[in-house]
């Protein structure tokens, strides 16, 4: 007989966008193997869920991922879910535990049940099905609070997965292959990873670019280039002969793929400015010598505000259809076939005059906050007067230097991936204990 110590055991982690693997999925497993290195015993499988924001290689993303066993893409999902089955036919071990970190808070209950395994939410927001869950890792106190009093005992606050996100710490590397100059700021830009964005927010990043190197020579560029998109992809967005929509940016400029031999690949405008490309993921340690940061909306807002980065966020509404990825109907909407950029259009007009009535935040810091702790600009923004903000902030170290403590005193303390590894494993130990105990 098997006791809880030596007998194998799957854990089965149910995720879905990319922000959710960058920012879960990684730090839980690598404090997952921290504990259990030995694969033969512990088995780490990866099942994905359809998500609005995903880019399409969200699977090739969880790949990647060191300690990962098994990966099941989104168009399997489910199959999955209503069968039991993955599409390869995986085998399961005994005892197991599925654990939540993105999608429906429904779809652990069901496959839970299903394999017979232990379940382990991790509660961003809001917790539920208490009665067919095992655990909660909660972000904050007011989720445990919120819960009926007869299911409090299996809520725990944990703290924020997102205050997890750090670097390697090899910044004399980064540097060197960054190459900066003495004296010299880096600006970062992340204008996104699918072709909505990117179609206006590359322009967009390349005309700030330009801008701001008038305004403030000493700059230096760069763009953290999103997992599994090629150079040439995002050198298309760059190319009015590939992407029309760079006319609906006010001074926006094209800009040509550079791959010198012994250096990193940039966007080179007309006029000579260039902005480096760093294709080495997860970009936590070039994001860390970044002075500053122009990031469109979405889950590197909360990397760049737990590593304490200042920055600011846009969301350019020159191309109103390019914003689909809204909950429910109106995000159901919005992607239809051939009407789906028509109703985003109306949709969008309409989420914009509520977001200027009630002044909906958008950036993760500022969501924790309740309070704009990083500027966000939204509207027919233009390059010109977001690259003057930015040069501002660049020769004003003092309130550099307040916005980074303000994001290091938003994001919480660290330590909440170790903390539900081991609730994880503490579940696992149960599910064994159960079994030997009858």
């Amino acid at each position: 007989m098997t006791t809880p110590a030596d007998a194998p055991g799957d854990i089965l982690i149910l995720s879905n966008g990319p922000g959710e693997i960058s920012t879960w999925v990684r730090p839980v497993v690598k404090a997952l193997r921290s504990h259990h290195p030995d694969t033969s015993q512990i088995r780490i499988s990866v099942v994905l869920s359809p998500c609005a924001n995903a880019s399409g290689r969200e699977a090739e993303m969880a790949r990647g991922l060191p300690g990962v066993d098994r990966i099941q893409g989104p168009e399997h999902f489910f199959s999955f879910l209503l069968s039991g089955k993955t599409a390869e036919n995986w085998d399961w071990h005994p005892h197991g535990v599925v654990l939540f970190l993105g999608g429906d808070q429904i779809y652990p209950v069901v496959i839970g049940k299903r394999l017979g395994y232990r379940t382990v939410i991790y509660a961003e927001w809001d917790a539920r099905w208490h009665r067919w869950i095992n655990r909660f890792g909660c972000m904050t106190a007011n989720i445990v609070e919120a819960a009926p009093d007869e299911f409090r005992g299996k809520c725990e606050v944990i703290g924020d997965l997102m205050a997890d996100v750090q670097g390697d710490g090899d910044t004399q590397s980064v540097r060197d292959g960054l190459n900066l100059k003495p004296g010299y700021d880096l600006v970062g830009f992340m204008p996104g990873s699918k072709k909505n964005k990117l179609s206006v927010g590359l322009p967009f990043a390349l005309a700030a670019a330009e801008a701001i190197h008038r305004l403030r020579p000493q700059t230096q560029f760069v763009i953290p280039v999103a997992p599994m998109l090629s150079l040439e992809a995002l050198a298309q967005f760059a190319d009015a002969a590939h992407n029309p929509d760079i006319r609906l940016v006010e001074g926006a400029t094209t800009a040509e793929l550079v791959e010198p031999d012994a250096a990193l690949p940039r966007l080179r405008t007309p006029s000579g400015v260039e902005v480096l490309l760093w294709q080495g993921t997860p970009a936590y340690d070039v994001m860390g010598q970044m002075q500053f940061c122009l990031t469109t909306v979405g889950a590197n807002t909360a990397e760049l505000g737990s590593l304490g980065i200042p920055m600011m966020v846009l969301l350019a509404t020159q191309k109103l259809e390019a914003m689909k990825a809204w909950d429910g109907v109106p995000g159901l909407l919005a992607n239809l076939p051939l009407v789906g950029d028509g109703f985003a259009k109306l949709i969008n007009r309409l989420v914009l005059r509520q977001i200027y009535k009630e002044g909906r935040l958008f950036a993760w810091p500022n969501i924790w906050a309740k309070r704009e702790v990083v500027p966000e600009r939204i509207g027919p923004i233009t390059p010109k007067t977001v690259a003057a903000e930015v040069v501002e902030y660049l020769a004003n170290p003092d309130a550099l230097k307040a916005m980074r403590e303000d994001l290091r005193s938003v994001r919480g303390a660290a330590g909440a991936s170790a903390k539900l590894a081991a609730m994880v494993l503490e579940e696992l130990r149960l599910s064994h204990s159960s079994d030997t105990s009858d």
